[in-house]
């Protein structure tokens, strides 16, 4: 691997025993910590970020009653922030690098591991939920898939290798079994929710909006969230075109922040920030993408933004915003936006703005926090401060006096 530029990995979890932060790390914590450890010590202080795709399967994940996706958005987002908290408690522990040089980029997305969950439901490959073969038969080129090597991770394993041409079987070639890792049955109601939306809608234009500077897991975690929200492409209705729209903080409202010089730039934000979701969205060959980037920049206010398509029928705009509502207030077709607890009362302007224009307001989704489980109090410090951008740009700061 150290002659490569960019190492790249993937790690298949078999389902979980239940979604609570506490089987979460009884069951993975030594999993990814083999992993992370691994890939960390591979690198040995290399100039350059290793990818560490995370695919978390759940069996029938992709079936029509779980649509409109709204409906499951509350167990989603909270599988995908357990895997996040966790690595961020390892990476604290064992003193990982997170998204910066030398250190490890990791993502998480959702796959239905059933070998029947194919193209019934989804017209078009795109993450972060996707099967099991649109995982496998990906042009991604990873130096190792790594795999728990108890039943349920092998079983994943030689179902993953037996749609993959270019995968051997488990302990051949590029798959890495992990092991000593304890036996655990799956739970069968892993998206059953405490309170069932009967009445969910489906959203084919999601927002969010922030600064994302220096992007790190509590950013991954609102932006993947914001796509779970959003309904996927089905053959049902593959013609109607689906909307991310990431509202960026635009650089003159930044001025004020706590180590502004080493602030990243709007564009060096929205680069970042499009790169995560490409690499979480588009699972497609290179053939059938139609990926392209259009940037427009219009005198009235919001006339700043970026254009991706992603894929047929899916659309990411970054645009540029210089106030709370951002294009919110300006595209009435927005008929949802991802919050933290820290933006929740945002959303709640937002609709009050909204409804003096007798617009409909926006479903408002509310992600988890991420959990520290039971660290001592000087880890939790460590914590907070690998998902701070404030304290990202502390740290590069000390380290460029330093140098």
């Amino acid at each position: 691997m150290d002659s490569i530029a960019e190492p790249s990995a993937l790690l298949l979890l078999p389902p979980p025993s239940s979604t609570s932060v506490e089987q979460f790390q009884e069951i993975y914590e030594p999993i990814l910590t083999e992993v992370l450890s691994k890939i960390s010590n591979d690198l040995n202080g290399a100039n350059h970020i290793a990818i560490l795709d995370i695919a978390l399967s759940i069996p029938g994940l992709l079936s029509p009653k779980y649509l409109p996706r709204s409906k499951v958005f509350k167990p989603l987002q909270h599988l995908v922030a357990n895997i996040y908290s966790l690595i961020g408690i390892i990476c604290v522990k064992k003193n990982i690098q997170l998204d910066a040089a030398g250190g490890i980029d990791a993502r998480v997305i959702l796959v239905d591991s059933e070998l029947s969950a194919d193209t019934t439901t989804s017209a078009v490959p795109t993450g972060p939920i996707i099967s099991l073969r649109t995982l496998a038969t990906s042009t991604r080129l990873w130096d190792r898939v790594f795999y728990p090597g108890n039943q349920v991770g092998q079983k994943l394993a030689t179902d993953f290798s037996s749609v993959d041409p270019r995968v051997e079987s488990p302990g051949v070639g590029g798959l890495q079994s992990i092991p000593n890792v304890p036996e655990w049955t799956a739970s069968g109601s892993l998206l059953a929710s405490e309170d069932p939306k009967d009445d969910a809608i489906a959203h084919y234009s999601v927002a969010v909006g922030g600064t994302f500077d220096h992007l790190h897991i509590g950013h991954k975690l609102l932006l993947t969230a914001t796509v779970l929200a959003m309904q996927p492409i089905t053959e049902a209705d593959k013609e109607r075109e689906r909307v991310v729209t990431v509202g960026v903080t635009g650089d003159e409202l930044l001025v004020n922040k706590k180590y502004a010089d080493v602030l990243e730039s709007w564009e060096e934000r929205c680069k970042s920030t499009a790169s995560f979701l490409s690499a979480i969205l588009d699972f497609g060959p290179p053939e059938s993408s139609s990926t392209r980037t259009e940037i427009v920049s219009q005198p009235q206010s919001h006339g700043k933004y970026i254009l991706l398509m992603i894929r047929p029928q899916l659309t990411l705009r970054l645009v540029k915003i210089s106030d709370p509502f951002g294009p919110t207030i300006t595209d009435e077709d927005i008929s949802a936006i991802v919050v933290s607890k820290e933006t929740r009362s945002g959303g709640m302007a937002i609709n009050e703005e909204r409804t003096k224009k007798g617009w409909r307001s926006l479903e408002v989704f509310e992600i988890d926090v991420l959990d520290t489980g039971n660290m001592s109090t000087g880890e939790v410090k460590d914590f907070a401060s690998k998902i701070s951008s404030t304290d990202i740009r502390r740290r590069r700061t000390e380290m460029a006096q330093n140098q």
